[in-house]
C-alpha cells in the first residue's frame, strides 16, 4: 500500500489509543449463540468528528440526531448503535428514542447527551424497544478490546463482524486507524454505506477530517453494490481523538496524505468485506475502467457495470458474456468510443476495438469459478480510471429477501 502502510490482523475500532467499545445482547434480535445487538465506541477524550449519511428522502431520526451533532462542528465522544431495529418510518417517536438512546449512553459512559452520536439499522417500521434498551445500555462494559463485540453489536443479516485498523507514520509518530463496518444487503449507497465508524488517535483538524472522509467515502463505500438499494439509515462516522500526539494535521500538513492513504485502505477493506459478505453472494467483482476522459465518467462507468443485474447474474453463472459489460458500459452515459473499448476478464484480453477477439473460453469460464473475478474495461479516450466493486446475484438472495421479515 501506498506510504508503507499495511493493515493491522484483527485490528477494529478500538485499535487507535483512547478508544473503547463494547456490546450486549438487549433482546432487539432473536437470541442466539454469541448474538449481540446493542453497543457502545467511545473515545476517553473529545474527538473531532465527520459523517457522511444516507440521501435517502425517507431517513432514520437516528441519522437525524447523528447528523445534528456531526453539523455543530464540535468534539463529540462517540456513538451508541443498536441492530434488529432501524427506528424508521415511526413517525415523532422515533426521534425521541433516538434522543433518549444518547442520553441513557452517555450516563453510562459520564457525559452529556450532545456528546454522542446514535445509529440504528434492522427491520424499518418498528418502533425501538426502549424498555430493553434502557435496561441494557447500563451492562455493555467498555475496554479497550472491545472493537469486535462493537461490531458485532452492528450486525443485522451479516454472518460475520467486519473490522480491521492501519497504522501510518508521520513526523517520526506512528499512528494508528481502525474501523468496523456491517451490511450485506439494501447496499447501493449515494454517500456511505450501512453503518461504519471509523477511529484514528491523530489530532485532525476538523475541516480536513471531513474532506478526508468524504474522499474516501467516494473511493470505498461509494463504489459498491450487492442489490441496487439504499438503506435509510446508511451512517460513516470518523473520529480522531489526538491521543497519540504529534501536531494536528491539516491539509497542508506533510501528514496529510498518509493519514488519508490509511484511512481509504481501511474504509476500501471495510467496503469490499461488505461485498463480500452480501446477501446471498458467492463472488466479488472488482470492475476497473480506465481510459476515461474524466474521473466521474470512469467512476459512473464501473459502478454502472458492477451493480447491473444482468453482470451479476452473468458472474453467479460463470458465462463470459462480455456483450451485457458492454451493455452496462453504454447506459452509463459516459463519453467513450465502441471502436477503441477493449476487455479483459481476470486478466485475458477477451474484446479489442470493440469487437471479440479469439480467446481460450475454458480458461476465462475457470477463473470465473474463483471466489474474486476482475473485470478491466479500457475506454481508451482519456488517462482516468476507477475501481468499483460488485457481488453476484444468486437465488440465495432472492430466497432470503422473499421471507426477510418473518
Amino acid at each position: 500500500m501506498a506510504n508503507g502502510i499495511e493493515l493491522i490482523q484483527g485490528g477494529s475500532a478500538t485499535s487507535p489509543t483512547g478508544f473503547r467499545a463494547g456490546g450486549v445482547f438487549a433482546g432487539l434480535k432473536t437470541a442466539g449463540e454469541g448474538v449481540l445487538d446493542l453497543g457502545i465506541l467511545v473515545s476517553d477524550r473529545p474527538a473531532n468528528v465527520a459523517g457522511t449519511f444516507s440521501t435517502n428522502k425517507v431517513l432514520s431520526p437516528s441519522v437525524t440526531v447523528s447528523k445534528s451533532r456531526v453539523a455543530r462542528n464540535a468534539p463529540v465522544l462517540g456513538v451508541v448503535a443498536n441492530s434488529g431495529c432501524a427506528n424508521c418510518a415511526v413517525g415523532e417517536q422515533g426521534l425521541a428514542d433516538a434522543e433518549e438512546m444518547t442520553k441513557l449512553a452517555a450516563a453510562h459512559v459520564g457525559a452529556n447527551a450532545e456528546d454522542l452520536c446514535v445509529a440504528s439499522t434492522g427491520m424499518i417500521g418498528v418502533e425501538l424497544p426502549m424498555a430493553l434498551i434502557r435496561q441494557s445500555i447500563p451492562n455493555i462494559e467498555l475496554t479497550d478490546d472491545g472493537g469486535e463485540a462493537f461490531a458485532r453489536s452492528i450486525m443485522t443479516t451479516d454472518t460475520r463482524a467486519k473490522h480491521t485498523a492501519a497504522q501510518f507514520e508521520a513526523n517520526g509518530q506512528t499512528y494508528t486507524i481502525g474501523g468496523v463496518a456491517k451490511g450485506v444487503g439494501m447496499i447501493h449507497p449515494d454517500m456511505a454505506t450501512m453503518l461504519s465508524f471509523i477511529t484514528c488517535d491523530a489530532d485532525v483538524e476538523p475541516a480536513y477530517l471531513r474532506a478526508a472522509l468524504s474522499r474516501a467515502v467516494d473511493l470505498s463505500f461509494n463504489m459498491i453494490d450487492v442489490d441496487g438499494d439504499q438503506s435509510t439509515n446508511d451512517t460513516v462516522l470518523l473520529f480522531a481523538n489526538g491521543a497519540a500526539g504529534g501536531a494536528t494535521i491539516t491539509e497542508d500538513s506533510p501528514a496529510a496524505e498518509a493519514f488519508f492513504d490509511a484511512l481509504r485502505a481501511v474504509a476500501t477493506h471495510l467496503a469490499i468485506e461488505l461485498v463480500r459478505d452480501g446477501e446471498g453472494a458467492g463472488h466479488v467483482m472488482a470492475v476497473t475502467v480506465d481510459g476515461a476522459t474524466t474521473d466521474s465518467d470512469a467512476r459512473k462507468a464501473a459502478r454502472e457495470i458492477s451493480s447491473s443485474n444482468l453482470v451479476k447474474a452473468m458472474v453467479h453463472g460463470r458465462d463470459p458474456n462480455w456483450g451485457r459489460i458492454m451493455m452496462a458500459l453504454g447506459k452509463s452515459g459516459v463519453e467513450l468510443d465502441e471502436s477503441k473499448i477493449d476487455i479483459y476478464v481476470n486478466g485475458i484480453h477477451i474484446v479489442h476495438e470493440g469487437k471479440a477477439i479469439p480467446y481460450y473460453a475454458e480458461a476465462v469460464i475457470s477463473g470465473m469459478a474463483a471466489p474474486d473475478v476482475s473485470f478491466r474495461v479500457s475506454l481508451n479516450v482519456g488517462e482516468a480510471a476507477a475501481t468499483a466493486w460488485g457481488s453476484d446475484l444468486t437465488e440465495e438472495y432472492v430466497t432470503f429477501n422473499s421471507a426477510y421479515s418473518t
